[in-house]
Order: structure tokens, then sequence, then C-alpha cells
């Protein structure tokens, strides 16, 4: 992240199924390949259904027989916040006598954003808080279940005879000493002579199926449709009565035209998702099933084990002139990082979008270890790295700044954009220790990785 509000003026190259740049802040680091992963290049696995509005929990089978949706949440039709219930009184008769009337309390759905309310359409009241409301019945309702009926129909067919064919091509394939062993001979003569084997006979279609075989009407054009009505030209329009184009989208099911149409929808429901590495299988991040917890069982973000570079101050960049630029490069981790810059050579396939010449440090930088309580022990004596102030510009806690140097090579260009390797040093503490009989204090074994880096600098200088 080079700053704030613009996190991607540095981005890494991730190098998965396709190369991807992105920022170091929306990528994930994989402990066991010790690469760098992007969301492109994960799998997504549904944890959990939950709604954010009363953070009701609910499996995969019951979220989708409930259409995503929560039972007890609406949304506002006009604005889409979330309703609440509002309690008022009513007069009402008495059962005993009609002639007298008595408080009564009601429940109606209200919008605290817009003010909309379920009267606005003309929903009855309800005498108890939750459920029950009034819900508009869709015209096509039948013919839109007879179709969804009438594919998974022809679905389940097609995977039986996929199943069927995959079977007995198998049986084909198998040794006649094998079938004879485990008692197989039989079913094959029977194969032979014309009559099913009981495996496959179990994958047809269950007794009673084929009769009751689902036969759908082909849908008809019709050659007159409803005329307008006489005043559709001269009746004057008044906008808040007519809906927006997000607001028919978001019931496609009977997209209304006027604001006296809208009804509630029941809120769509989130969900909590694993990834997983498809290289190693190993997960990536896995979030707590609570709904009401925001913390992460294993979440390996690439900022917690990646040296991070930002900008610090960039200067008046010229064309073919030299600039130097300073940077600032973080250690994530608890112990010294060795890092080394270098530059990209030529022909490099991953730098192709560098308009600039670059020159960056020679020496080795040596980044101190992370220690929250470092700023606050004061008795704490500040180690000694002997840094070359040409190269160093300063050094607090696990940060330092260095400089490079850049000399833009194309004018046309608006944009300044270099690009470097950056190579580190890491040691994997999540993977197992063998014990030794030399020493009880084993050191994990470091390995060096790779990284491309690409700095976006700005605009020269007029």
């Amino acid at each position: 992240m080079a700053s704030l509000l613009q996190p991607d003026r540095v981005v890494y190259l991730v190098r998965g199924e396709k190369k991807i740049r992105s920022s170091l802040s929306q990528l994930y680091f994989c402990r066991y390949c010790s690469e760098l992963r992007s969301l492109e290049c994960v799998s997504h696995e549904v944890d959990s259904h939950y709604c954010p509005s009363c953070l009701e929990n609910m499996p995969s089978a019951e979220a989708k027989l409930k259409k995503n949706r929560c039972a007890n949440c609406f949304d506002c039709p006009c604005c889409m916040h979330t309703l609440s219930t509002r309690a008022t009184n009513i007069p009402a008769p008495l059962p005993d006598d009609p002639t007298k009337t008595a408080m009564k309390k009601a429940y109606y759905l209200a919008c605290g954003f817009c003010r909309w309310t379920s009267r606005d359409v003309g929903m009855a009241d309800k005498s108890v808080a939750s459920g029950g409301w009034q819900e508009p019945e869709n015209p096509h309702t039948q013919r839109i279940n007879k179709l969804v009926e009438y594919y998974q129909q022809l679905a389940q067919r097609e995977r039986q005879e996929r199943d069927r064919k995959k079977l007995a091509r198998r049986r084909q394939c198998m040794p006649l000493a094998y079938s004879e062993k485990y008692g197989l001979g039989t079913r094959l003569q029977r194969q032979r002579s014309g009559a099913p084997i009981s495996s496959l006979a179990g994958l047809s279609l269950k007794e009673g199926e084929d009769q009751k075989e689902i036969n759908i009407e082909p849908a008809q054009a019709l050659d007159e449709v409803e005329p307008l009505p006489e005043d559709c030209y001269t009746r004057p329009i008044s906008l808040p009565e007519v809906t927006t184009l997000r607001q028919r989208l978001l019931q496609p099911d009977f997209q209304p035209a006027g604001a006296s149409q809208l009804h509630p929808k029941h809120k769509h429901l989130l969900m909590k998702r694993s990834l997983r590495c498809r290289k190693c299988e190993h997960n990536l991040s896995k979030p707590e099933f609570n709904p009401t917890s925001i913390k992460f069982k294993i979440q390996l973000v690439a900022v917690s084990y990646i040296p991070e570079v930002r900008i610090m101050s960039i200067p008046n960049l010229r064309y073919m002139k030299e600039s130097q630029v300073l940077l600032t490069l973080t250690n994530p981790v608890e112990n010294i990082t060795h890092v080394t810059l270098v530059t990209c050579e030529e022909g490099d396939p991953d730098d192709i979008n560098n308009t600039a010449k670059v020159m960056v440090p020679t020496k080795e930088l040596v980044l101190a270890g992370k220690d929250a309580a470092a700023e606050y022990d004061e008795l704490a004596e500040p180690q000694d790295f002997q840094d070359d102030p040409d190269v160093v510009a300063f050094r607090k806690s696990n940060k330092i700044g260095f400089f490079i140097k850049v000399i833009p090579q194309k004018e046309e260009d608006a944009e300044v954009t270099v690009s470097f390797k950056i190579r580190h040093d890491f040691r994997n503490l999540a993977a197992p220790i063998r014990p030794s009989e030399e020493a009880s204090d084993v050191n994990v074994e470091a390995i060096w990785l790779t990284h491309h880096v690409e700095l976006s600098l700005g605009p020269l200088a007029p």
C-alpha cells in the first residue's frame, strides 16, 4: 500500500494461473507453497449463511430452500435500507359491543431513511410484531415452477445416463480372473444374455417416474397486445410516482412501474467463505463460524509475511533527468530480515509496464524484527546496523527509508512507472520442527523469495 487513499501505486506480481498485479494488502501468502496468492488463484468455499440484520445463522440447505433470503427481515423497496417494525394504537370495535371501540396495538413496517411505510401500498397492519406480512403473488409462479421441475428431471436423466456408460465401460475392462474370485461371473453372464446388472438397474429412473414425465407447453407469441391508454401521451408525469430502473430490477418478478406497487422484499443473506490454495489445498483464510464474530481462525494475509514497499516522497520527475525517490520498507515478521533489491534484466517477461530506468541500492538492506512494545520501552538499546547514509535515509523500529534513482525514458507517457525485484529471506515457523540431538534450540532454515514490484510515480513535471 503506497498511502492510505492510494493503495494501487505499489503493486506486486502474482504468478498464478494468470499474472495478476495487485497491492500487497489485497493478496494472501501460502506458507506451504511460499508463494503469493490472489483471489483469482484460490478456491472459494462457503462456510455459512447469515442475515446481516438479525444475524441469524442457517446452513446452506436451509438457505437454498429460502432462496437465500431472511424470513424475518425486509428491505425498503425505495432506498434498499433495512425496514424496522413500528407500533401504533388504532381504534378497534369491541367483540361484545360493536358500537364501542377500544385502542388496539398494531404493527407496520417503516423505513427510517426515506420514511416509506407499508401503509403507503395498502398493506394491512398486523397484531403481532414478527412474521405474517402480506406478499404479492406472482402470476407466473406455476409456469416457472413447472420449467424448473422439467429441467431438473432432464438433468437427472443425463446424469444417470452418464453414470451408466461409465460403469458399463468399467465392467468391460475387468479381468475374468477377478470376476471369478469375487463371485461376479453370474452378473457378467446375465449381462451377456441381456439381463440387466443389479447395480446398473439401480441407476435407472425410479418406478413410476417414466409415467410421470413432465411435459411443458412451448411459449406462444401473441399477435395482439394490450393497447396503450388514451391519455398516455397527454397525461402529466409525476416523477415521485414512477419507479427507477434499479427499483424495478430489484423485483424482477413484478417490475413495478408505479411507486404504489412497491412491496418490501426479504433481505438477502450474506455468507462467510473460506479461501483455499489450489496448489496445496491448504486454507489461506477461514473465519469464525459465529456471525457475530469478526475474527478469523486462519488469515494468511501477505502484509503479515512479505516486506511492504511504500512511496514516501516523490520529487519533480523530468524526461531523461535523474531524480531521487524516497521509499520505505517495513518488516512484518518478528525476526531480522535481509532484503536485496535487483533491477529487472533486459527482456524480462514480467517487466512490461516500465517507462523509466531505475537504479536500486546494491548493498543488502537489513530490517529489524517487528516488536510491538519497542516504542514504549525506553531502556531498550538501539541496534547498530551500520547503515550507509547514501542509501538508508532513516531507520525506525522495523521500518527503514532508502533512496532509489529514477530516469524517465518516455516523454509522451503521462505516468512514470518503475519496476524491480525484491529478494528477502523467509523462515516458515508454521512448518513442523524435528528435534535435533545436537542442540535443543533449532533454527528454522531460511528460504529466499523473490517478488516483482511495480511503482507508479505519477506524471512528468511540466
